[in-house]
Formats: structure tokens, C-alpha cells, sequence
């Protein structure tokens, strides 16, 4: 059960509140490429204002290592928000200082101001508590609406709710209600299904959703390791030898309730317009190597879909992003859409491929974290979660 509390429960009139949003979006030429992570935050921004609060937003963007990038500056997304929002969002070429002080503090009830990548800065995944004293210092309050960076303990994620009090925006309240409800007492048929790369970054959730779903099924880079432990060559494909052992294991556990691709479609080389085949896991020729699932496998995968009453995927069924090699995923989006059941889509590249197929309208739950979501799925903690303030705390400090 989701027990934290919510803007809905303090009184913002008057109010600066600091909001830890997740604006992780990709840019292409210094534009916003995709903005559904914007979207997603509107609600709770559109709230604050409309109840009196000054808004401070907060995010990171990509991997700069604790540099100053100039190419995963935030300045376009701020640009952006102002079109989405109606109105102008302000932007701070920093996340602390003087200069970020004096424009928050010139900011008036309704106003909103986004600061530059808090990960330009070292001390924010390293969650350094001078660093979170000072992002926090900007502000009366914290909203984290961020569930795509939930799972990390960063200085704007877990750091800032040390110093002051910390709630939850209607996104994350969303996401955790959905995806928390769904695995906690999960409807029956249900249906999991996992892709992308490595076992060995999934082993928890598989083993998870072995305890509790009816049917697994495995796709993606992921379904080699698991062919090669069957007893299949799968040449160059790609396979974690060290989790071999521990996919037959799986296997041998799981009986049917495991469900691996019946046909693949393979390639001559990791490229868009490699030469490829559709071959049975046991024909992978000598040096080539899995691209994506094949289509007897999408319509076995399809009719293990029928009936069910939940279904949760996580994953890619193979390199999606090469148009030759996105049927698989694309064939399963389509089955996942159709299902009459409720449907939860983990972010990510999962969500990327539903966006790309169309299909969002059809189903219940597209995630906005990819690694939040699998680690919800596992049954782990969220640190961004676990320290917003509890519902029944009548005082907010």
C-alpha cells in the first residue's frame, strides 16, 4: 500500500518547494526529442501553482560524471516545459550558489525556475550531505516526483529529505499505487515477461516473478543465455557465461512456467542492414548471432497472453532499435495491447518500443523508470521512497 504523503496533504500557499523531477530526456540538435517525461510531470507542477507554491525544479540528465557537459545542459528542456506549460520557465546555469540563491529568491508565488543538472556536480551521486544542505536550502519544501531515479540514494533523490520536510507528487504517487497494487496481491492468470540484455542484472526478478507469476516468458538478449544453458549453440550471439549455471537452475525450476523463444531471427553482423535469417535455436549458423525473436515465437508468446488478468513486461525482445530487427517487440507490443487483463509496460526501452508502436492509449500503465520499476518488481526498497514522510505524520516536521 502506498502510506507516504502527498501534495494533496500540506498546505502550499506561500510555500518555495524544490521538486526532484526526471527530465532524463533525450535531445537531438539542442531540441527535446521526446518529451513524455515532461508530460508526466505537469500535473503535479500545474497543482503547486495553481495552490500558491513557488516551483523549483530539479533533475539530472545523462552520464556527465560529475562535469559540467554542455551538450546535457537542461536548458532546452526548460525552453520546452514553458511551451507545454503555457507559460515561461525560468532556467539557472547551475543547481547551487549564489547566483541559483538570488534567482530563486526572486521568484513569486505561481513562478516556476528549472536549475541547471544536478550531475554536473560529483557530490550528488555520492549523496554528500553538504551538497543536499544546499539544494535543500532553496526551499521551505521537497516534493520528489521523480520514480525514474527512486532506486538511487543521489542528493536530490534521498540526500535533500534529510533537511527538509519530503512528500510525494502525483507521478510518483501513480507509479508506485499501479505497479505496488499490481505484484502485491497480482491477479491470476498472470503473465511476466522479461527482455533485454543480461540475467545477471535481472536475477532477482526473475526469481521474483517465478514465485508469483503463472507463466515467464523470456525474449531479448537475455533468452540466449538461457537457450545456451538448454543446450543450444548459439555462436556469436550474445551470453553471459558466468550465469550459465544459474539459467539452468532457473530452468529446471521453472518447468513450462518458463517460456523461451521458439524461432529467432539472426544476423551476420551487429548492423541495420546485416544479412539475416529465421532459424530455430538449435540452427544458429557458425558466427552469427540473435537479433531479435522470430514470428513463431511472437504468436506462441501471444497466446500465452490470452486470458491474462495481469501482464508486466520489462525488456526488449531484441535490438528494437534496428528497424530490420524490431518485429519481435513491435508483434508483442501488439499482443500485450489486446490483452483484456491490465497491462504494466516498465520503462525504459520497453516503453520506448509501445510509444513507437502506438499503442500507449492501450495499455493501463506505461512506466516512467525502467530500473525504479524492475527493482519495485524485485521487492526492493526505493530509497527516494522509503524517506518521504509517512501519511499518518500529522506534523509536518
Amino acid at each position: 500500500m502506498f502510506d507516504k504523503k502527498t501534495i494533496r496533504d500540506v498546505l502550499l500557499m506561500g510555500q518555495r518547494v524544490l521538486v526532484r523531477v526526471d527530465f532524463n530526456v533525450p535531445l537531438d540538435n539542442g531540441n527535446v526529442a521526446d518529451d513524455t517525461r515532461l508530460l508526466a510531470s505537469i500535473p503535479t507542477i500545474k497543482y503547486l501553482i495553481e495552490n500558491g507554491a513557488t516551483v523549483v525544479l530539479c533533475s539530472h540528465l545523462g552520464r556527465p560524471k560529475g562535469k559540467i557537459v554542455p551538450s546535457l545542459s537542461l536548458r532546452p528542456v526548460a525552453k520546452r516545459l514553458s511551451e507545454l506549460l503555457g507559460q515561461e520557465v525560468g532556467f539557472v546555469g547551475d543547481c547551487i550558489g549564489p547566483e541559483v540563491r538570488k534567482a530563486v529568491e526572486k521568484l513569486q508565488s505561481g513562478e516556476i525556475i528549472l536549475l541547471e543538472n544536478t550531475r554536473f556536480h560529483p557530490e550528488e551521486g555520492a549523496n554528500d550531505p553538504d551538497f543536499a544542505g544546499e539544494l535543500a536550502s532553496l526551499a521551505d519544501l521537497f516534493v520528489n516526483d521523480a520514480f525514474g531515479s527512486a532506486h538511487r540514494a543521489h542528493a536530490s533523490t534521498e540526500g535533500v529529505a534529510h533537511h527538509i520536510p519530503a512528500i510525494a507528487g502525483f507521478l510518483l504517487e501513480k507509479e508506485l499505487k499501479y505497479l505496488g497494487a499490481a505484484l502485491e496481491k497480482p491477479e491470476h492468470p498472470f503473465v511476466a515477461i522479461l527482455g533485454g540484455a543480461k540475467i545477471s542484472d535481472k536475477i532477482g526478478v526473475v526469481q521474483r516473478l517465478l514465485d508469483q507469476a503463472d507463466q515467464l516468458l523470456i525474449g531479448g538478449a537475455m533468452a540466449n543465455t538461457f537457450l545456451a544453458a538448454a543446450g543450444n549453440d548459439m555462436a556469436s550471439s550474445l551470453v553471459e557465461e558466468d550465469s550459465l549455471a544459474l539459467a539452468k537452475t532457473l530452468l529446471d525450476e521453472a518447468g513450462s512456467r518458463l517460456m523461451l523463444p521458439v524461432d529467432l531471427v539472426v544476423a551476420d553482423a551487429f548492423s541495420e542492414d546485416a544479412e539475416k535469417l529465421i532459424v530455430t535455436p538449435d540452427e544458429v549458423p557458425a558466427d552469427w548471432r540473435a537479433m531479435d525473436i522470430g514470428p513463431n515465437t511472437v504468436e506462441k508468446f501471444g497466446e500465452a497472453l490470452k486470458g491474462a488478468q495481469l501482464v508486466v513486461w520489462n525488456g526488449p525482445m531484441g535490438v528494437f532499435e534496428f528497424g530490420p530487427f524490431s518485429a519481435g517487440t513491435k508483434g508483442l507490443a501488439e499482443a500485450v495491447a489486446e490483452c483484456e487483463g491490465t497491462t504494466i509496460v516498465g520503462g525504459g526501452d520497453s516503453a520506448a518500443a509501445i510509444r513507437q508502436a502506438g499503442l500507449t492509449d492501450k495499455i493501463d500503465h506505461v512506466s516512467t523508470g525502467g530500473g525504479a520499476s524492475l527493482e519495485l518488481i524485485e521487492g526492493k526498497a526505493l530509497p527516494g521512497v522509503e524517506i518521504l514522510l509517512d501519511h499518518d505524520i500529522k506534523d509536518l516536521r
